[in-house]
């Protein structure tokens, strides 16, 4: 068993609205077959594991026996894919209640260079308001917004066809919050380490300030180390760093007030749960006469990916602790009697760090080289073409690329033309494509698993914000030069390790079946829309419809 920190949390958390309206349990009768005809559920919940990859799902899903074993029971695809090449936190969780590319949401990446702003930061937070004084995004001093997405939500066409519907989203990050819960949610919040926040000039309602004290309370007990499962034993082997330490053996032990490492822990996801638990039982979602929805953001899987690897005992521990977390959540779901919809995702996938990856089949696995770092590289080449500096803009090694606004034509030819062909020399570059190129390619509508690097790449090509040129790293190219404690492996790249994910849908009386052909999260939007019976205009989403139900009826109307 692991350590029993987040369920001390999630009691707590539903404690505090034991007085609230709770529907009569169901008689345990069994439940009538979903079918075309049968109404509308009366509560969505939309689920996004951040960096839950297929792979991490084929992993453990022998494993399962708790809230992710049931939705494996329904219906399944398990080769779902975050389609787009930009396969990070905040354009993955915009494709999932939008239908929509990131070329077409705005979210291109979790931060991009807009160098016409007023203020000096010039990089641009995916979920900032750049125009508000005095804020930065490099800091950690923005101001949260939703401006940034182009596009309407599930929630906004929810409300929009009928605005007594209910939408609520709680997240560990606020940009999972964010890009889910959209322009026009009743409740949108996130973790802190004050136990929960929203948008600046807001005030949380009372039962969310409730949570956030409980939370915070949780946060500022120290943890000791969670026992290993047996189930881990055998991903219990410690793998060095090159800054000293190692990952692989850690217990989710942490010190009192120790933010950074409850995120990085299953008390983080059950927190969040909780929270949503609580708000749901507060507002009576789903006990009215309208469909509500509940959107939960689960970040504490990306948080041990990046602080440990996909592969050690730590992930193990969090796979398991999800499963048992979610089986907790639906449970007192059940014993509403509320009948709900849910879907679970994720933003995008991952992949192991490398000196775990050589020890495991992959010898060929490494770490960035230093030289790629944009910084270095533009002031190479400015002061080889005598060019002003800062010349080059970007958020790392690979990805969206910037070119000074201060050059003249000439001057920007010459860079342009100096840049690509360094970048393209380099052994661990894979292609470097420029805007020009992508703006002239159209966005695939084929199945994603053919897609190849240009229908990627474009699908995460906004002409607005991306990069004048984009640098693609080859296959297994960690982009951090060096692992330390905190952040050893990430995500992030055009493949598949990166994209696939799985996509999974339940409802009680939905007959589960598994469809192993290629879905996006795009696909999702349109599919929920046509359960709860949403009015869609399927020319401005990307997505199509997804057929829930076995045999010759159709859930998509």
């Amino acid at each position: 068993m692991l350590a029993t920190a987040a369920k001390i949390t999630l009691a707590a958390l539903l404690s505090i609205t034991a007085t609230g309206a709770v529907l009569a349990q169901s008689s345990g009768a069994p439940p009538a077959k979903v079918t075309a005809a049968t109404p509308a559920p009366k509560l969505v919940v939309v689920i996004a594991v951040d960096q839950f990859s297929a792979d991490l799902f084929a992993e453990y899903r022998s494993h399962f026996t708790g809230g992710l074993a049931r939705l494996a029971s329904g219906v399944v695809f398990p080769a779902g894919y975050q389609s787009h090449a930009a396969t990070e936190t905040c354009p993955g969780h915009s494709t999932i209640l939008t239908g929509n590319h990131p070329a077409h949401t705005g979210i291109i990446a979790n931060n991009y260079f807009d160098l016409s702003v007023s203020r000096d930061d010039k990089r641009v937070y995916c979920a900032e308001d750049e125009t508000v004084a005095g804020t930065t995004s490099g800091s950690g001093k923005y101001a949260p917004s939703v401006n940034h997405l182009l596009v309407p939500t599930l929630g906004d066409l929810m409300k929009a066809a009928n605005p007594k519907a209910q939408v609520v989203s709680v997240a560990g990050k606020d940009r999972a919050a964010i890009m889910m819960g959209g322009h026009k949610a009743d409740e949108l919040m996130w973790l802190v380490p004050t136990g929960l926040t929203g948008y600046r000039g807001t005030t949380l309602s009372p039962t969310a300030q409730q949570a956030g004290t409980a939370i915070a309370a949780a946060i500022a007990q120290p943890r000791p180390a969670a026992t290993l499962p047996a189930d881990c034993a055998s991903h219990d082997i410690a793998i060095p760093l090159d800054k000293g330490g190692s990952v692989g053996t850690g217990r989710f032990q942490r010190d009192g007030g120790d933010f950074r490492r409850f995120m990085a822990s299953p008390e983080a996801d059950g927190a969040v749960l909780a929270a949503g638990a609580a708000l749901r039982q507060a507002r009576g979602l789903g006990e009215g006469d309208t469909t509500d929805l509940l959107i939960l953001g689960l970040s504490a899987t990306d948080y041990v990916g990046h602080s440990t690897g996909t592969e050690g005992s730590e992930m193990c521990m969090q796979m398991l602790a999800l499963d048992r977390e979610l089986g907790d959540f639906f449970a007192r779901l059940d014993a509403t009697g509320i009948d709900y919809v849910v879907a679970l995702t994720a933003d995008h996938g991952g992949h192991d760090l490398p000196e775990r990856n050589r020890q495991n089949a992959w010898p060929a696995a490494e770490r960035v080289d230093k030289a790629l770092d944009p910084d270095a590289m533009g002031k190479a080449v400015a002061e080889k073409l005598g060019l002003p500096q800062p010349l080059l803009y970007s958020d790392g090694p690979f990805g969206d690329m910037y070119l000074s606004k201060a050059l003249t034509p000439p001057q920007r030819k010459a860079a342009m033309t100096e840049l690509l062909a360094r970048y393209r020399a380099h052994p661990q570059v894979e292609a470097v494509v420029t805007g020009e190129e992508l703006a002239k390619y159209p966005i695939s509508k084929r199945s994603p698993d053919v897609w190849n690097l240009m229908d990627k790449l474009r699908a995460s090509y906004n002409p607005q914000r991306s990069g004048d040129f984009l640098v693609v790293l080859k296959p297994r190219v960690t982009p951090i030069p060096e692992s330390g404690m905190g952040y050893v492996a990430t995500h992030g790249s055009v493949w598949d390790y990166d994209r696939r994910v799985p996509i999974l849908f339940w409802r009680k009386g939905l007959t589960g079946f598994e469809q192993p052909n290629a879905v996006m999260t795009v696909d999702i939007l349109p599919t929920l829309a046509s359960v709860i019976g949403v009015p869609l205009d399927a020319g401005k989403i990307d997505g199509r419809c997804l057929d829930l139900l076995s045999g010759p009826e159709s859930s998509c109307r």
